[in-house]
This record gives C-alpha cells, sequence and structure tokens, in this order.
C-alpha cells in the first residue's frame, strides 16, 4: 500500500459532517505519526512518512467530494502507483454508526466520491475502508445528512470508530489486508444494496 487516501469536502464549513469521516481518519494518522499534510503539486493536501513499517503517503483532496477522483488520480500519477496500492477511507451510510468495513474492490454504493475515484481511475479494483455514519430518517434528504454534523450524543461513538478506523489503517500496512479484514469487518446490521459492494 503506497497511498492512503481520505474522502471529504475541503473548508471550515464541512467540519466535523458524516460525509468527512475520511478526513478525520487521515488527520489522526497524520498526528500520530508526525506526518506533515501540506500542499501538493495538484488539488489535494499530501504528507509522506512510516506506518505500520511501511512507507506511506497520506492525501486528502481539495476537489469537494463529487470530484474526489481527479485528486486520487494526480497523487496516484505522481507517486507511479497503482490503483491496487490505494486506500480510500469514507463515510457509509449503510452501515450503522461507528461500524467499519474493509473491502478489497466494489462499487460506488451511492457514494458521490468513489464514484468520482472509480470514473477517474476507470476502474473498482482499489480497496476501501468504509466509515458507518448511519441513516437518515425516511423524511430526511440523503445529501442534507450527510453535509450535516453529527449530534451531540453520537460524538463518543464516531470518536471510538476514527480510534478503530486508524488501527485498521496501521494493521493493513503491517499485516496486510487480508489478515486486517478478518479483523475489523464486522456484520452489518443493515443490509447493504446487492450491487453496491463486492468482497
Amino acid at each position: 500500500m503506497k497511498i492512503v487516501a481520505g474522502l471529504g469536502n475541503p473548508g471550515r464549513e464541512y467540519e466535523g459532517t458524516r460525509h468527512n469521516a475520511g478526513f478525520v481518519v487521515v488527520d489522526r494518522l497524520a498526528r500520530e505519526h508526525r506526518i506533515r499534510l501540506g500542499a501538493g503539486r495538484g488539488d489535494f493536501l499530501t504528507g509522506s512518512g512510516r506506518i505500520g513499517g511501511t512507507q506511506v503517503t497520506l492525501m486528502v483532496p481539495l476537489t469537494f467530494m463529487n470530484l474526489s477522483g481527479r485528486a486520487v488520480a494526480e497523487i496516484l500519477e505522481a507517486k507511479d502507483a497503482a490503483p491496487g496500492e490505494l486506500l480510500v477511507i469514507c463515510d457509509d451510510v449503510w452501515l450503522e454508526l461507528g461500524q467499519l468495513r474493509i473491502r478489497r474492490r466494489g462499487g460506488d454504493g451511492g457514494h458521490n466520491g468513489l464514484a468520482s475515484v472509480i470514473e477517474c481511475l476507470d476502474t473498482e479494483d482499489f480497496p476501501r475502508l468504509r466509515l458507518g455514519v448511519g441513516m437518515p430518517e425516511a423524511d430526511i434528504d440523503m445529501a442534507d445528512f450527510v453535509l450535516d454534523r453529527f449530534l451531540t450524543e453520537e460524538l463518543p461513538v464516531v470518536e471510538t470508530m476514527v480510534e478503530e478506523a486508524a488501527r485498521a489503517v496501521e494493521g493493513i500496512l503491517r499485516d496486510g489486508i487480508d489478515r486486517t479484514m478478518n479483523v475489523v469487518n464486522r456484520k452489518a446490521v443493515r443490509e447493504v444494496p446487492p450491487d453496491s459492494e463486492e468482497a
């Protein structure tokens, strides 16, 4: 694994929103491993260092969620990395709040950021770590839900999820994706659409 990309939206107005969960995990990893994120030669912030005994590049796109793929493609080209050497971290409404799931490949599951990455890389064959942010009530618009902040009572679960996600990334880099999948993946309470993800 060469590149770990956390998806989200740049700007203070999006801090703490469900859609920015991927950003938060990358920020946590950067702080813990003393990796400084700075402007890259493209639409992203990036920094390199060692995590789990592996030299890795962390990045967050600055393109906004719907155009995430453009920045991800730029960093892969800059680092001469293949899609299989990329780990994408993103929020997922199809998982219960706090739940994690790692997959080697799959569809976008209705996630615009993943859809953009798939389109720009022209493949679904890249690993992803999905972070459960819950599903809105029937009367709440999905876009409004993911762009809203977590409720105060949800924050302890979110903090635990971010911590576990950071440890999962370390596990992937140290022990490999298959071993880490066996440890991290939990049975989903909410069924994922059958055409959205594959193992």
